[in-house]
């Protein structure tokens, strides 16, 4: 689903560098939303780090220190850094101020309330106070409700028989039972781990289960030397059978896990929930359902459960909707508890790893979906801020986001904004790991003005102590890979700074205490932590906790980090200081709580407002502009009218931090209305490169406060590309550890791509480099191009990007921080650009399913370009409707905003058939069975589909019943991925009628500066087109036009599939005259409505069976040999269900597939499918077809009365054949040998001679007889091979008749596996949303 609200806003992601995690894939999806993280290497560990290019003041005391020595207490400290931030002063000034009454929301992957330093805070308070799946990924629904029987026993949701303790009060005597997955429940590290442990136990099984089956042919064949008699050719393939079959399941072993039963009751009090985890344990008398501790809603009792010693996965419980739905709540990755632990771990023996706030509690609220791997999700964030209200949280830590396509938008920030400021809630967020490069900043923490967005810093003792480099910088700074401001918008984009790295907690089930990781992610917790001191001290002191208060402090009181005042850009206010914006705090105690709303606009444009001034483009910077500015003062929504709104007025001194750019007043007077005033830039007199300043609000009265508000101004004067051929070098650039150089490149009209090269010199060890470039464009997401580049020696490297003609491109080249370091030699840099392009006239072409090529004319404004197009259609992309939609209202708490309004959910389902196997996108895919095989959320992935019929449950959620009741019949396409053989190579020509004379050809040409060239794509040929090609089907690939390795842009072409043609010899000829009277042809009319008739009567009750019975009766004595009439008798009676005498029953079955068999002339059936018959003749069509129905009918009615024989043979519990031993060595097969006629024997060889019993269709009759015979390893191999055979998901009845045969041979082992896997194909119902 692509929606036009800010879908980015709602579905951020972890920041942090993913290089330190143990857990990577959870944290970083590789495809699909990895825009926060940078690769160091070849682009397979992504990591984001960035420092600045100013050294900090070495006078100033933030970690910076020139030279100096780690003893243990200075690197336990560095581990997890607090004197940076001036916590570490704080907390010795007033230790009782350590986070006590303060409560954070951990807006994470989950917080592990096992993790060390999260039990209790300082004061011995629980730390954890709740801990909520947001997101629904451990749903499970317990709506079922059973009984237990006399024996105390209950029917679980798995099937399973489990034995309730006699302890547990349930006065209602209902049992709420489900059942899941565990590994669903589990990350992917600890799952890769559990199935490692589980494979070795397997293995070991299997191969003894090899070693008897090889055994037993060993013996076989010593005992017989010359098999050939038949039977004893089928029994020795049976033993062969079965010993490839066991190897055959080694290789295609595939463990999706245990299956947990889960079991839900009210004792009169509260809600109890119990586990059944037999299925985790060696021991079977471990992890009974009797054993377990019951839990409660984690808030209540704050208990957790451990699955099992193997996993050591801590998880909470939490029941909703009365008892029909259960939470099962596990982290989707270690990122969360890290986080929680940075913020707020309390060890008593080991003060030095406390986290920054360790008298703090905290509730643990999971954003991160386990079902899309720890990305989150929108109903996971508006579920998280309707927590945070409930429990009354003082802050908010989000260490996740992403790239946005429009600042400060979207309906998730719209829900932050009443957080923030109805409800004070201060909420901290982190500003993303995507630098170097300017306008980085990830939402919603760097562009959101109601949260504070946290850049990354690092400390020399951080880089000594948890970095462990050899040869710490001289000073503090920035991470290369933090993100960098400012905003599309204008805004600052970072507000403050923190260390953006840590030794933390981390869960239990990652076999350890602590890890390091660092990234903006481990900033913002550390950020919070300090603000968390700062409430904690508020409200000791009695002062008000407002987010405009603390926000103000801590903007006001930074350290800078740089000497320049573009570092802003980088690092925000600078390097928060707990110490000194406490004191602030102190002297803002009588003074109003409000923010400053900006909205600037450009005079005599009208543009949309921003929130500060970005002057990036040519015609921003060639010329003087007039802004129009409004400051608007915002209380929070309780404040009072006149004790606070009508007596506030405040003289504001207008400064600028700048050079004489900007022309603003000198003094304003502000009341609550709010005021406007105009500026004037005028950049035309800068040199070229970066330009920043502040244009500053300050309270006249008291000018101690210093910015009340800012205006931040960012010029970007680009140079300009004047000589032809376009090239740009940029010589003997000089880079030390940490150091970016930024160059601003106006690209040329006409350019499309750059082809770069990049020459290193002057160092000795390896060197590692990010190369960012950034343009941005209206609307748009920034177009950003990065690499990582390691050089192990002086050499050059050559790169090749995309670009927009016309607009500024930055060039952000940056020495890693920590590359270099111990190696005092300066590392010289040569870069040189050479801008091509070959402009055209259709960006995107369409083919819109006419005869007609598209024209496509081309030239080049820069240099001689090479024109070798290249064109191809490599997707299918089909549109569907609903065919259901279902609304409802949520009506659980955790679906209740804020303002009390209730959440509305909107089901739409969806139904599309495929031929072939393919690749599809959205949300929840699941075939005939239930069996669901792919979730997504609204970015689109690929999954791997086999043939068959398919459900798509598309599931949208929002408040307002008008949006989604024009969701109801929204258009979803299922793009599908063709394959090689399939895709299509379009041609090119010279002239318009090429495609149809087939002449004409175009390869190549060389396009000169300034001349036009012209040529047609022609659409593909209709033989071409995939099979199943639907009308408004659209065919999607991609043209190029320049030379092939080098050029890197490519644009998109479709081809609209239009209706098919119609059959040219439709309706040509004429029918076959008709031979019958009218009579006979009425009479045969009236015979088969009567049959229609006897088919739709329905069988479910007695008095229904009996009219059947009785209409049945009178047709079969009315058209006595009718085959037809006799096959619907036959269809009839084996549609009846829940038939009492079953022996009975079956004895009917086989008297009507009789009457079949005896009506049909199989000697003139069987004549003439000996015969070949003339394809062309119209008449010998229509004898062949009825022939054909003939024989289906014959063929069926066979089957089902060897099915109805051996059921019967089943219920009596005899058989009138021999049968084997299932010992292999023993099989000796007897068919041959019955001396009483076998009945079954006799249809089967029947049978046989008319089908293919190896079918899916017959091939149960099939996998009977060699059970029969005692031949288990070849029934095992034909039910294997109708599974694999069936063009449709297979039937349960396939995969309960291969469990039975592998039970009846005795191999448990695989049974316990096909088991599980039967949870997962055939699902009781489909999963919870």
């Amino acid at each position: 689903m692509r929606s036009s609200c800010s879908a980015r806003q709602l579905f951020p992601q972890p920041f942090l560098c993913p290089h330190l995690l143990i857990d990577s894939k959870k944290l970083l999806r590789s495809s699909r939303r990895t825009r926060g993280e940078r690769n160091l290497g070849a682009r397979k560990g992504r990591i984001r780090a960035m420092p600045c290019s100013s050294s900090v003041n070495s006078t100033v005391d933030n970690g910076g220190l020139r030279k100096f020595k780690l003893n243990e207490s200075t690197f336990l400290a560095s581990l997890m850094p607090k004197k940076e931030i001036g916590a570490d002063r704080f907390l010795e000034a007033h230790p009782q101020y350590d986070g006590r009454g303060v409560v954070i929301a951990i807006f994470d992957s989950g917080v592990d309330p096992a993790a060390a330093g999260l039990q209790v805070t300082t004061d011995g308070k629980p730390k954890v106070l709740d801990v909520i799946d947001c997101t629904g990924s451990g749903d499970i629904d317990t709506s079922n409700v059973v009984k237990a029987d006399a024996d105390g026993c209950i029917s679980g949701a798995s099937g399973a028989s489990l034995v309730v303790n006699s302890s547990w009060k349930n006065p209602s005597g209902e049992w709420h039972v489900g059942y899941k997955l565990v590994y669903e429940f589990f990350t992917d590290t600890l799952t890769s781990r559990l199935k490692k442990e589980r494979k070795k136990k397997w293995d070991e099984k299997h191969q003894e289960a090899i070693a008897e089956a090889i055994k037993h042919l060993d013996e076989f064949d010593k005992k017989h030397v010359k098999v050939e008699e038949a039977s004893f050719k089928r029994a020795r393939e049976d033993l062969q059978n079965r010993v490839d079959f066991l190897r055959k399941q080694a290789d295609s072993y595939d463990d999706k896990g245990p299956v947990i039963d889960a079991v839900v009751w009210h004792d009169g009090e509260l809600w109890r929930v119990a586990l059944d985890t037999q299925s985790l344990e060696d021991d079977p008398e471990r992890g009974k359902l009797a054993d377990f501790v019951p839990l409660t809603n984690y808030r209540i009792e704050r208990k957790f459960g451990v699955f099992s010693s193997l996993d050591a996965c801590s998880f909470v419980a939490n029941v909703y909707d009365d008892g029909n739905v259960l939470s099962i709540v596990t982290d989707c990755s270690p990122h969360g508890t890290h986080v929680a632990g940075i913020a707020t771990a309390y060890h008593s023996k080991e003060p030095l790893l406390n986290g920054v706030a360790p008298g703090a509690q905290l509730i643990s609220c999971k954003i991160g979906d386990s079902r899309l791997g720890s990305m989150e999700t929108g109903t996971g964030l508006i579920r998280a801020l309707i927590a945070a209200v409930e429990h009354k949280c003082d802050l908010i830590n989000m260490s996740y986001g992403e790239p946005t396509l429009l600042p400060d938008y979207g309906r998730f920030v719209d829900l932050v904004d009443e957080v923030v400021n109805k409800h004070r809630i201060i909420f901290v967020s982190s500003a993303g790991n995507s630098g170097p490069a300017l306008s980085t900043v990830g939402a919603p923490g760097g562009t959101s003005s109601s949260i504070i967005g946290v850049g990354a810093y690092v400390s020399p003792a951080m880089a000594a102590g948890a970095h462990c480099v050899v040869d710490p910088p001289p000073a503090g700074l920035e991470y290369t890979w933090s993100s960098r401001g400012p905003t599309v918008d204008g805004d600052l984009g970072v507000c403050i700074s923190a260390p953006g790295g840590a030794v933390a907690p981390v869960p239990t089930w990652t076999l350890q205490r602590r890890m390091l990781m660092n990234g903006t992610s481990m900033a913002s917790p550390s950020a919070c932590g300090g603000v968390a001191l700062l409430v904690s001290a508020m409200k000791a002191e009695g002062i008000p906790v407002s987010p405009y208060t603390v926000r103000e402090a801590l903007e006001n009181t930074c350290i800078p980090v740089g000497d320049l005042p573009e570092d802003k850009l980088s690092t925000g206010q600078g390097l928060m200081q707990v110490d000194k914006a406490h004191e602030y705090i102190q002297k803002l105690h009588n003074l109003p709580c409000v923010r400053y709303e900006i909205k600037i606009k450009q005079a005599g444009k009208s543009s949309p407002t921003s929130r500060g001034i970005y002057l990036r483009e040519a015609n921003g910077y060639q010329q003087s502009t007039e802004w129009t500015v409004q400051v608007e003062p915002k209380f929070h929504e309780d404040a009072s009218n006149l004790e606070q709104l009508v007596p506030f007025e405040e003289c504001i001194e207008l400064r600028s931090t700048g050079n004489a750019s900007l022309k603003a007043p000198e003094y304003l007077l502000l009341t609550h209305n709010g005021r406007n005033f105009n500026i004037v830039v005028d950049p035309t007199n800068l040199a070229d490169g970066l330009h920043y300043q502040e244009l500053c609000g300050i309270d006249c009265k008291a000018p101690w406060r210093g910015a009340l508000f800012r205006i931040p101004i960012t010029i970007t004067k680009a140079m300009a590309v004047k000589n032809r051929p376009a090239l740009i070098s940029f010589p003997r650039m000089s880079f030390l550890p940490g150091q970016i150089e930024r160059k601003y490149i106006e690209v040329p009209m006409g350019a499309s791509w750059v082809e770069a090269t990049m020459r290193t010199s002057g160092f000795d060890t390896a060197r590692r480099f990010f190369v960012d470039t950034v343009q941005i464009s209206p609307l748009q997401r920034p177009m950003k191009w990065e690499s990582v580049v390691t050089f192990s020696s002086p050499c050059a490297k050559s790169f090749a990007f995309p670009v927009e003609g016309g607009r500024t491109m930055e060039l952000a080249i940056a020495q890693f921080w920590s590359s270099g370091i111990g190696s005092h030699e300066t590392t010289v840099v040569d870069f040189e650009i050479a801008f091509h392009g070959i402009n055209i006239n259709k960006e995107e072409v369409v083919l819109d399913g006419s005869e007609a090529p598209v024209r496509i004319d081309a030239k080049t404004l820069l240099c001689s370009e090479k024109l070798a197009p290249a064109a191809f259609l490599n997707k299918i992309r089909v549109p569907y409707r609903p065919i259901d939609a279902k609304m409802s209202t949520l009506s659980t708490n955790r679906d209740k905003l804020p303002s009390g309004k209730h959440i509305l959910a909107l089901t739409l389902t969806y139904k599309f058939k495929l031929e072939d196997g393919a690749e599809s996108q959205f949300y929840m895919i699941s075939d005939s069975n239930k069996r669901v095989y792919a979730m997504g959320d609204v970015y689109p992935n690929s999954t791997k589909l086999p043939k068959g019929e398919y459900n798509i449950h598309l599931y949208l959620r929002h408040d307002n019943v008008q949006y989604l009741e024009k969701m109801k019949q929204l258009v979803l396409f299922i793009e599908r991925k063709l394959e090689d053989k399939e895709v299509i190579r379009l041609s090119f020509y010279s002239q318009p009628d090429g495609p149809v004379m087939g002449n004409g050809s175009f390869k190549s040409s060389v396009l000169v500066p300034g001349e036009k060239e012209a040529f047609y794509v022609g659409p593909p040929t209709k033989e071409k087109l995939p099979k199943n090609s639907l009308e408004g089907s659209v065919l999607l690939g991609a043209i190029s036009y320049g030379k092939p390795k080098k050029n890197p842009v490519s644009y998109q072409i479709s081809y609209q599939v239009p209706p098919n043609k119609l059959d040219e010899g439709r309706g040509k000829g004429s029918s076959t005259p008709c031979t019958k009277s009218v009579s006979e042809r009425i009479e045969e009319e009236v015979r088969d409505a009567k049959i229609k008739v006897l088919a739709s009567l329905k069988q479910g009750t007695d008095e229904e069976r009996s009219e059947w019975k009785k209409l049945s009766v009178s047709l079969k004595s009315e058209y006595p040999k009718y085959t037809p009439l006799l096959a619907k008798i036959l269809e009839g009676l084996l549609a009846q269900n829940n038939v009492e005498d079953k022996i009975c029953h079956y004895e009917e079955i086989m008297d009507a597939a009789d009457e079949v068999v005896d009506n049909v002339d199989t000697d003139e059936l069987m004549k003439y499918f000996s015969l070949k018959n003339d394809p062309e003749d119209e008449g010998a069509e229509k004898v062949k077809k009825k022939m054909e129905t003939t024989r289906d009918q014959l063929a069926d009615a066979l089957y089902q009365k060897g099915l109805a024989m051996a059921e019967i043979e089943l219920l009596k519990g005899e058989k009138n054949s021999a049968v084997a031993s299932t010992e292999g060595a023993n099989v000796v097969d007897t068919t041959d040998e019955l001396t009483v006629p076998d009945l079954f024997e006799e249809n089967f060889k029947e049978l046989r001679k008319w089908v293919d019993l190896k079918s899916s269709k017959y091939g149960t009759l099939l996998v009977i007889r060699e059970r029969r015979c005692g031949r288990l390893g070849t029934a095992l191999k034909a039910v294997n091979d109708m599974i694999q055979d069936a063009g449709e998901p297979p039937k349960k009845k396939l995969y309960e008749l291969k469990l039975s045969l592998l039970d009846e041979i005795g191999w448990g082992h695989l049974v316990s596996y096909e088991r599980q896997w039967m949870h997962i194909r055939f699902p009781a119902s489909l999963p919870l949303f």
